[in-house]
């Protein structure tokens, strides 16, 4: 990928995660990544669409890897899940509450539009998929583990967004305990039965 490409789609990423589709014009996607505008359509023949297609890939596979490396790095999923909560209410206390889910701002702005809808869903797809295989890979059924993969999924971007417009982690600690508790007495009570 050329340097003026790569920049331009991390700017597209950051602009598109806090701002949404609609509310960020050519000018502020050139403009932050340092291109002149016909470099847009150079890099992205379709527009603006393109570049908000690949800038939600970009942006899914990016929390993809950190959230499997955090569910990697921890011995039982309820902590895991609690870990992950936690690394995301830093990273949004880090933004000045400006960062939360790289996906929901444009996933609810451009939900008219297919090829962008269709790319939040597979990156959301992509998370929920590593979060099953933590709790397959602590011997929960695969029926089980998609229900609580959901829920936790659910959970997690409903707390980021309170936290995000209170301007407040109460939200994320409450749901990371509250899942953590969940998963741990799943786990256990699947162990027991073993």
């Amino acid at each position: 990928m050329s340097g003026s490409r790569e920049r331009m789609l991390e700017s597209a990423a950051e602009l598109f995660g806090s701002r949404g589709y609609h509310a960020t014009g050519l000018n502020q996607l050139t403009s932050a990544g340092g291109a002149p505008k016909g470099s847009l359509y150079f890099h992205f023949p379709g527009g603006k669409e393109q570049l908000a297609v690949e800038a939600v890939q970009l942006s899914g596979e990016r929390l993809r890897e950190g959230l499997q490396g955090i569910l990697a790095a921890h011995r039982s999923p309820g902590e895991a899940v609690a870990a992950v909560a936690g690394a995301l209410g830093e990273n949004l206390r880090g933004s000045g509450f400006e960062h939360g889910c790289p996906l929901a701002t444009i996933a609810l702005d451009a939900g008219g539009n297919k090829q962008i809808r269709q790319a939040c869903a597979q990156s959301y797809a992509g998370w929920l998929e590593s979060i099953e295989g933590q709790l397959t890979a602590s011997g929960l059924p695969a029926q089980r583990a998609a229900e609580l993969a959901t829920v936790v999924l659910t959970s997690i971007e409903g707390a980021l967004l309170l936290a995000k417009t209170n301007h407040d982690l109460t939200p994320l600690h409450t749901v990371g305990a509250h899942l953590r508790a969940v998963l741990d007495e799943e786990t256990r009570a699947c162990e027991s039965t073993t």
